[in-house]
């Protein structure tokens, strides 16, 4: 990533495009071993899936008009990239079944130990083909990094403290997971940042019994959605709730683990996400470089207060217009 910067330095570029690309590198080298060899193609066919999967459907609302999806030709589409996407998984699973390692072999990546478990068949529950943690891992952390620079751009001062805590732990031109863990200013910009641009809108539940809550009848199996965005931006909870203040979250014991229900970028419970460490780890370290190497400029003599902040509303809050930003290459010697 860094390196494609460099190239670019002094160049409008479109943020977006660099981080969503190096968040599906690290994902699929975790995830299938190596960069995906159909990783534009991948990358598109992820971020249409999920328009799809968010966009209003009439069908989810009255059943039996799931007819009209036929007419319009969304089945169709759906089923196109579906398609597309079961090629380059079933291509990346062909691969590894022909190519497998020892068991217990120090090069397994998570394919190949999901391959093994499936195959020992000792499971409740069947493992399947499909792989959540490419389609959902790419968009919300790329997401977060983006509104993160975001909100940096429109706040410089907010930008140089955090440059100069990122330069001043960082050793050298190079930083280590025991330097970000010193970078306190730093996980409190990302915390705001999952604050006002949190990854899921809605955090979806099922309840389990027939309930009342404050006067309303529940039944069971009723699909209930907690706005998380309304959570995070409560004026009852949090002071100045549409300011981007890090500072917010100094001597503040409120995480965003699924304990404090001001804060749930997660979700909560039992049903939390099960990427938290992997996602924000991705985060953090990609977030630390981009402030580290470079300072940064708003392209076309935009100014800060100029930036426009509308979200477009997809499987994530994505900024409508993507961030167009200029990379400025900084010495190191220090």
């Amino acid at each position: 990533m860094c390196k494609c910067l460099e190239s670019s330095a002094g160049r409008t570029i479109v943020l977006r495009d660099v981080v969503v690309q190096l968040v599906n590198d690290v994902i699929c080298r975790a995830t299938v071993g190596d960069i995906c060899k159909d990783r534009s193609t991948l990358i598109d066919v992820l971020f249409d899936i999920m328009r799809a999967v968010i966009a209003f459907n009439m069908g989810s609302y009255f059943p039996n008009l799931q007819f009209l999806n036929i007419i319009n030709g969304k089945n169709a589409k759906w089923l196109k990239r579906q398609k597309q996407l079961d090629i380059i998984l079933e291509d990346i699973l062909e691969e590894h079944r022909n190519h497998r390692p020892s068991v217990g072999h120090d090069q397994e990546d998570f394919v190949d130990v999901l391959l093994r478990i499936k195959e020992n068949g000792d499971l409740d529950q069947p493992i399947t083909n499909h792989n959540d943690m490419i389609i959902g891992g790419t968009s919300t952390s790329s997401m977060t990094l983006e509104w993160a620079m975001a909100e940096l751009m429109r706040n410089h001062e907010i930008m140089k403290k955090v440059q100069a805590e990122v330069r001043a732990k960082a050793n050298g031109n190079t930083i280590a997971e025991e330097d970000i863990q010193n970078m306190h200013y730093l996980k409190m910009v990302l915390k705001e940042t999952f604050r006002l641009h949190g990854p899921p809108l809605l955090v979806p539940r099922i309840s389990r019994e027939d309930c009342t809550v404050e006067g309303y009848n529940i039944p069971v199996k009723t699909r209930i959605l907690t706005n998380a965005w309304a959570c995070g931006t409560d004026p009852d909870s949090w002071e100045n709730p549409d300011s981007f203040i890090p500072e917010r979250f100094e001597n503040n014991s409120i995480n965003y683990l699924g304990s404090n229900f001001e804060l749930l970028p997660f979700g909560g419970g039992r049903r939390i996400c099960a990427g938290i460490s992997f996602g924000v780890g991705i985060i953090e370290n990609a977030l630390a470089n981009l402030l580290l190497h470079f300072d940064w400029e708003l392209s076309n003599g935009l100014r800060p207060h100029e930036l426009d902040m509308t979200e477009a509303i997809v499987l994530s809050n994505l900024p409508k217009n993507p961030l167009k930003v200029v990379p400025i290459t900084v010495s190191l010697d220090i």
